[in-house]
């Protein structure tokens, strides 16, 4: 029994929500199709192993070419069975203090040159100051 618009449009917000407030699993939710298609290149490398296998013993029998052709081909099928697939890269961000969620920038990539008093050192001070305050807010709410 297919669902209703109503349903349709729930399930859509409640999976929009999820994937808003834990990415992480929602990626993990999304696993089948990752290991569907790892399966799939090691069923294809074994494929092209056994081919190539053939046509080693083929080269060994008839032709010396054929058996240099069914190694490279074994070779490039278990190269492709044990290879991980191109996944597109996930670009991070940091989440701001009103909850909106910002892309990182790197330094290295913007050309932006590092000076002395700014940058890494700086970032460090600054989460270090944040940390701190918030651990002062902590004690004396505490108190």
């Amino acid at each position: 029994m297919p669902l209703s618009e109503h349903e349709q449009r729930l399930l859509e917000q409640m999976e929009q929500a999820l994937y808003a407030e834990d990415p992480k699993f929602a990626s993990q939710m999304q696993g089948s199709a990752a290991r569907a298609r790892l399966r799939r290149r090691i069923i294809v490398g074994a494929v092209l192993v056994i081919v190539g296998l053939g046509l080693v013993f083929a080269g060994v029998t008839v032709n010396l070419w054929w058996g240099a052709v069914g190694f490279a081909l074994m070779v490039g099928g278990v190269v492709y069975a044990i290879t991980p697939p191109k996944t597109p890269k996930v670009t991070l961000g940091a989440v701001g203090q009103d909850g909106s969620v910002r892309e990182h920038e790197h330094a290295g990539r913007t050309g932006k040159s590092r000076h002395p008093g700014k940058g890494a050192k700086s970032n460090k001070q600054t989460l270090m100051r944040r940390l701190e305050d918030r651990w002062d807010r902590r004690r004396h709410e505490q108190q």
